[in-house]
Parts: structure tokens; C-alpha cells; sequence
């Protein structure tokens, strides 16, 4: 397993993008770019270049990375094989927040369908039968007797409290990443530290992002953000958040955070720049990981984490190019892009 995971991830490896690269993708000629783009790696996003809308260059980027990750996990057993899978389905869930949406706002089947995201083999949701269901509490019933009943059963509890559709949406965010780190736990001790490290700038991040986006941007009192987190792992433990929840300002936030992510996040003034300076830090640990000998899970994943930056890059390039905007203002736009959501 781990000499054919290895060598796999080591070909992978040599598909990611540079920085030329991508200078390269934004001020080549018109005809050029489909040649451009299979010569990475990236034939199916050439087929549909030119004509494709916003919409399917997602899906074509999500395919993409499910075809990848669908080869990475081929090897895979255990906990290993479980972690990379539920990694995938982060867009089911995406799925399972685009149907409750529809259901509660009356959307139609036929408009519904095109913003469904295909997981291929990874699917879990018969998604046509979801569509179908009647109302909002069929869909709920129909869910919660599916692969994702732990995370929909969580999350309409908390929407049943409050009426309140984030709040739906944010409970199955932070019910997903839970998932995430338990499946992570098993790992941590083969794995080592550099798989620990790199668990941590995600968690870290996802759960400093929401805090001020929940805080500072949606108004939510402290009791009510702390619930919406995942729960304190890492460098960001439970009683690290519940301090960081009583702060007034981003500022505060950040001195209050404890030495080393507080000086990581020193010069940041705004949610966006920490954010993108947080992914910085991932994207670093990342490679790092790639370029070693680590456990050769940790190697898959700091690729698939690499790999979504990349494609989230390369979707910038090609909608600003689609807009005809001048290459400086796509450069620009990758730099957001490339540090763009959680």
C-alpha cells in the first residue's frame, strides 16, 4: 500500500501549479488555453471551456477531484481508507444544504437538479428520491434514514430551537467537521505529527473563521457562536474558544489567541485576511508534508488539499477570462480566489 500511494502522490504531485503557471493560463491566447489546460492535467475542464457556465466549471472541478481522490483511495484500508472518503463528502453535505433550501423556498425539481453536485462513486444520497420528497419535514425524514442521519438529526434539532435557516446550515457545517476529526483521532498516533499539524490548520482555521464571522459579521452572542463550532482540538481548546467568544473586536481576537497563531495572525485586520492567512499556513504545511517521507496518508491528503487550491485558482482564471477582464484584474482575483472559502 504505502509504496504504490507514494509513488501515486509523487506523479499527482507534479500536476500542481506554479505561480508561472498561472500567469501563463491568464495572458495565453484564446485558442491556446483548452492545450494549456490538458497539458496539466486538466482535460475535462478543457472540453468545456469557452462555453461553460459558472455552475458547471464547479462540478467540472469537483469531478476532478473526486476522479483523483477516487484513485488515492483505491489502496486504502481502515481508518485510513473511512478518513479520505468522508473528506469527499463534504460535498454531499453541500448537496444536503442545497436541497433543504429548495424545499423550504418551494424551488422546483427541474431548477434544482443542474446545481446538484455529482459524487460518482462517492455518492451515499439517492438525490432524485430527496428532490421528490413532498415538504421541508419528508426531506428531514427521508434524510435521517440515510448515511447522513447523524449529521441532519443534530441539525434540525438546532433549526426546530430556532427557526433559523443558518443556524441549520451552520449545525450540519460543524456536525460535518466533528465527523471529520473523529475519523482523524485513530490516525493521529501512526500518522504523526505532521498529519496532526496539518488537521490542525484546518480545524484551527475553520473554527477562528466562523467565530468572527459569527461575532462580528451575523451579530451572535457568544453562547450561541461557541455552540456552532467544532468542538476545541488542537491549538484552539475549549477553553481557549470560550475566551475567544467573549471578545468584542477582531483585534481582541487575535490577542487574545494563544503565542505562536497570534503571532501568525499579527498584521491581520479584517476576517478575510485572516483567512488567508491561515490557508497560507495549511498550503505550507502541505508542502512540506508532500516534499517528505511522512506517513503516506498524510501525503494524500496535504495533495488533495494542494490540489482544491490549485483548481479553486484555476476556476478564477478561467471565469475572469470568461468576463474578459484584464489580466491584472484576474491576477488579483486569483489571489482571493486561491485563499477564496471555506
Amino acid at each position: 500500500m504505502s509504496a504504490y500511494l507514494n509513488t501515486r502522490v509523487s506523479l499527482y504531485s507534479e500536476r500542481l501549479w506554479s505561480d508561472d503557471q498561472f500567469s501563463q493560463l491568464i495572458r495565453a491566447p484564446h485558442a491556446e488555453v483548452p492545450e494549456n489546460l490538458t497539458r496539466r492535467g486538466l482535460g475535462a475542464l478543457a472540453l468545456g471551456y469557452g462555453g461553460s457556465d459558472p455552475l458547471s466549471l464547479e462540478g467540472r472541478i469537483i469531478a476532478q477531484l473526486l476522479d483523483e481522490t477516487r484513485v488515492l483511495v483505491r489502496p486504502l484500508t481502515g481508518p485510513d481508507r473511512q478518513f479520505i472518503i468522508y473528506w469527499t463528502q463534504r460535498f454531499e453535505v453541500s448537496n444536503v444544504k442545497t436541497l433543504i433550501r429548495a424545499k423550504m423556498s418551494g424551488e422546483r425539481y427541474a431548477s434544482l437538479a443542474p446545481r446538484l453536485i455529482d459524487m460518482g462513486p462517492f455518492a451515499r444520497l439517492n438525490l432524485e428520491d430527496l428532490m421528490h420528497a413532498e415538504d421541508v419535514t419528508e426531506l428531514f425524514r427521508r434524510l435521517e434514514q440515510s448515511p447522513y442521519a447523524d449529521i441532519v438529526r443534530h441539525a434540525r434539532r438546532a433549526f426546530e430551537e430556532s427557526h433559523d435557516p443558518f443556524i441549520l446550515e451552520a449545525t450540519l457545517d460543524r456536525t460535518y467537521y466533528e465527523g471529520l476529526v473523529h475519523r482523524a483521532k485513530p490516525i493521529e498516533a501512526e500518522a504523526g505529527k505532521p498529519f496532526r499539524d496539518l488537521m490542525a490548520t484546518i480545524i484551527d482555521r475553520i473554527n477562528l473563521v466562523w467565530l468572527m464571522r459569527y461575532r462580528f459579521n451575523y451579530g451572535l452572542p457568544p453562547a450561541r457562536v461557541y455552540y456552532l463550532l467544532v468542538g476545541g482540538h488542537y491549538r484552539l481548546q475549549a477553553d481557549v474558544l470560550q475566551r475567544l467568544v467573549t471578545q468584542t473586536s477582531i483585534e481582541a481576537v487575535i490577542a487574545a489567541l494563544p503565542p505562536a497563531l497570534g503571532r501568525t495572525l499579527s498584521g491581520a485586520r479584517s476576517i478575510i485576511e485572516v483567512f488567508c492567512s491561515m490557508e497560507s499556513e495549511a498550503a505550507g504545511r502541505a508542502r512540506q508534508i508532500l516534499r517528505s517521507a511522512a506517513y503516506p496518508l498524510a501525503r494524500a491528503y496535504a495533495y488533495l488539499i494542494l490540489r482544491e487550491r490549485d483548481l479553486r485558482g484555476v476556476r478564477a482564471v478561467l471565469r475572469g477570462r470568461h468576463l474578459r477582464l484584464p489580466a491584472e484584474a484576474i491576477q488579483q482575483a486569483l489571489g482571493h480566489q486561491t485563499c477564496g472559502v471555506t
